[in-house]
């Protein structure tokens, strides 16, 4: 029997970059890992014994040596979760996600993420607790039953609420009627909350998250001749006190995906520390002389970082200026059809009811990780001044906090569980 007011409830949202899993009524999660996994295929040992015994080597078209089909299927993986685990280094290691385009394709992989949310990290039994989960507002009926049916029969929770992004948002703001700008890792969200409902007919989603700004920032510093090597590629060794020198290290079974997912975490550093929104539309001249900004890579190299700091954020403002961007030219053409920040706001208000478009420009609340880039709350509320009705009173409103911005917390939704 399970006490409710004696039992703190359990919020888990697991994003496209990160799961955050804590306790309702907290100001911050209790743990914030990536939502990426390590996979590395296994055979079980009786089977790949049977295998080299009994079976013939096949070749393939390049004369090399491959495992049967059948061998393959009775491959098992083993899944590593968490910052610590993925920061190490093994052979064959895939990266893998379990989200692509906000829609959960690999089960196995949330299964895996939740339980170490719950067993390494917050260190608690999910019988004893109920649970309060974060979706996507896009999210399907069969995606909903699936999430019901794992808590349910594998972790055999108490019970069990699962919550709109959006609206948790809304209600951490103390609003139940607002503007929801959700810039995530993934993808950009405009949702608007209305007594608590998001209304779906006038939900907008972008492609261009904080995952595609950090691959605009990478392919624009490889441009420039600046290679990011990933921290397992070499060591730092000390040749005198005080000066170090990097002896490269050569790990030829590191996967493609792994190399990458490396990579990206230092440029994703990069633009967390230096890129801000530019205070008006980017322009090549005007930022060509601007000063720049010193960042030192892990390998030691200082690099100096000019007019990309305010180009790169300007895409959300501006996807037109991914075509300027060596590297992402199969790209660009997707990219110039996605509307602004600004667009998809006023075109999601539009959509709305007469009645409460004023109440919406008011409320108008930023959350997620791209949202803490510096002066973005600014210049979005200064282009919406622009392009929005006279009679409008716009108004965006975004935490000074930018840990809270990051995280959509809120003591009523354990009052909605309970």
């Amino acid at each position: 029997m399970y006490g409710g007011d004696e039992v703190s409830a359990v919020v888990i949202d697991l994003g496209h970059h990160t799961c955050k899993a804590g306790y309702a009524g907290e100001d911050a999660p209790k743990a914030v890992f990536p939502s990426v996994v390590g996979s590395i295929e296994q055979l079980e040992i009786g089977e790949a014994l049977k295998y080299e015994k009994d079976s013939e080597p096949i070749l393939d078209a390049k004369d090399g040596l491959r495992p049967s089909d059948s061998i393959k299927n009775k491959a098992k993986r083993k899944l590593y979760v968490g910052s610590q685990a993925l920061g190490y280094r093994r052979d064959h290691m895939e990266v893998l996600s379990p989200v692509k385009d906000g829609v959960v394709v690999d089960w196995d992989i949330v299964d895996s993420i939740w339980d170490h949310a719950f067993r390494e990290r917050l260190l608690i039994d999910p019988t004893e607790h109920p649970m309060l989960l974060a979706e996507p507002c896009s999210n399907t009926l069969q995606q909903r039953e699936r999430t019901a049916e794992l808590m349910f029969e594998k972790y055999k929770v108490p019970a069990l609420f699962l919550a709109k992004n959006a609206v948790l948002t809304s209600f951490a703001s103390g609003r139940a009627t607002s503007l929801v700008v959700d810039c995530g890792g993934g993808s950009t969200t405009v949702a608007p909350v209305h007594d608590g409902y998001v209304l779906q007919k006038a939900v907008s989603t972008s492609t261009i998250g904080g995952e595609f700004l950090t691959d605009c920032m990478m392919k624009s510093l490889e441009s420039k001749g600046v290679i990011i090597k990933p921290r397992y590629s070499f060591k730092r060794k000390e040749v005198r006190p005080g000066e170090f020198q990097t002896v490269d290290l050569d790990f030829p079974n590191t996967t493609e995906s792994y190399k990458l997912y490396s990579q990206r975490v230092i440029a994703s550093d990069i633009k967390e520390c230096v890129c801000r929104a530019p205070d008006t539309p980017y322009d090549e001249s005007s930022y060509a002389n601007i000063p720049t900004t010193a960042y030192e890579l892990p390998d030691g190299q200082t690099i100096e970082i000019g007019a990309d700091r305010f180009k790169i954020p300007d895409i959300l403002f501006n996807p037109s200026i991914v075509q300027t961007i060596p590297g992402m030219e199969s790209l660009a053409g997707s990219a110039s059809s996605v509307r602004s920040l600004p667009q998809m706001v006023i075109e999601s208000i539009n959509r709305c009811d007469v009645d409460i478009r004023r109440e919406l420009f008011s409320s108008i609340l930023l959350s997620g990780g791209t949202a803490s880039m510096q002066q973005l709350k600014e210049r979005l509320e200064k282009d919406l001044l622009e392009e929005s009705p006279q009679a409008a009173r716009v108004k965006v409103l975004a935490s000074g906090n930018a840990t809270e911005r990051r995280f959509r917390y809120d003591c009523f939704m354990e009052l909605s569980i309970l």
